[in-house]
């Protein structure tokens, strides 16, 4: 280390060896004074800086703390702000499940499994948590900044309950949707009821529902181009280019509408399609909890919002729709949801097929 006097304070200089280019570089600090004590402190401030640039360019010296920071701050820049703020909070939740300061290129498998069981929490949160913690050390793992990820081919999720039992409570049955109006109904919530309604007729997702303005309906199409985010509270671009479409309006579809516009007019409304009571995007927080109470009272179990946007695909599949046709109708090109509900429906209409056949007289 050695000391330039400047015209104010003195500058504190030393030199490193850049281990990515193999280069002398400098690196300085500056004090007011130049006596034991400040030269003391100026050799720790400038090990300090030192190591703080080692590390930024040594893998194998990065905390998974400084992972999360790195990952976030390119996600920032670089998805939407709600993707951004969702993804932030899980990686922020795996820095108190993981510990912040162990070594990236030090995870395993055992160590991450142990980990997860430790915090006590169901199957499906852990899985949640794994998926996301994948999704981050691949993207540490293409940025070099992880040398080895071959050990997540062992991190299986856990087991949870059956499939079947898991695509049954994505939708309803058409007797369940019957219970469920009617229990909605009697609360006498007209937004709600007409939201549920459009929801499983539509198949749209709940923030595209809530984006549409008027203008966006014709007499036969819904222009879906857009969603509304409710924690930024703004209307952005839709969550993929497919999902940018054109819904066709079948007359079951054109019924509810034609409510909801009678309903606007009678609160003076001419901008939202769906609008909450100061005239606002719908609430999706409110929907949802009003949701959980009529289908936890109706039908004994807890549906959300996404489970009608299910229910639409089913209605769709037992009339005889592809799944091509519905994929498009939803937005989107594939669906695995969409084919476990397909297989499960084309179960039930063949156990139909049986009973049926089973009390037949043909003679």
């Amino acid at each position: 280390m050695w000391v330039e006097q400047r015209q104010t304070g003195y500058k504190f200089v030393e030199r490193y060896t850049d281990p990515m280019t193999g280069r002398q570089k400098r690196i300085s600090v500056v004090l007011d004074k130049n006596n034991a004590a400040t030269r003391k402190l100026a050799q720790t401030m400038l090990a300090d800086k030192i190591n703080a640039a080692l590390s930024a360019s040594d893998a194998s010296n990065l905390t998974f703390e400084a992972l999360v920071d790195k990952y976030l701050a390119y996600q920032q820049k670089n998805v939407k702000l709600s993707t951004y703020r969702r993804n932030s909070v899980f990686c922020n939740t795996l820095k108190t499940v993981l510990s912040p300061d162990i070594l990236v290129d030090k995870l395993s498998a055992r160590y991450i499994r142990q980990q997860l069981d430790r915090t006590g929490k169901a199957n499906g949160t852990k899985n949640e948590f794994l998926k996301r913690l994948k999704a981050l050390l691949r993207w540490g793992y293409k940025n070099d900044y992880i040398s080895n990820i071959a050990y997540l081919d062992k991190l299986t999720p856990y087991p949870e309950a059956s499939a079947r039992k898991k695509v049954e409570d994505k939708y309803l049955e058409k007797s369940e949707i019957t219970n469920l109006i009617q229990s909605m109904e009697k609360s006498h919530c007209i937004l709600w009821v007409n939201l549920t309604r459009f929801l499983i007729l539509s198949g749209l997702r709940i923030g595209e529902a809530a984006a549409l303005t008027l203008k966006d309906v014709d007499s036969d199409v819904i222009h879906v181009n857009k969603t509304y985010d409710p924690n930024n509270h703004i209307v952005t671009s839709p969550k993929t280019s497919e999902s940018v479409r054109d819904v066709f309006i079948q007359e079951e579809l054109a019924a509810v509408i034609r409510e909801i516009r009678k309903y606007n007019r009678a609160n003076k409304i001419s901008g939202i399609l769906l609008f909450s009571e100061n005239g606002n995007h719908i609430s999706y927080d409110n929907y949802r909890l009003f949701l959980r109470r009529h289908s936890l009272k109706a039908l004994g179990r807890i549906i959300t919002p996404h489970a009608l946007r299910h229910t639409h695909a089913s209605l769709l599949l037992a009339n005889g729709i592809s799944i091509d046709a519905i994929s498009r109708r939803l937005g989107h090109t594939d669906s695995q949801v969409t084919k476990e509900i397909y297989l499960h429906i084309m179960e039930q209409l063949r156990e139909k097929d049986k009973d049926t056949l089973r009390h037949l007289n043909i003679m």
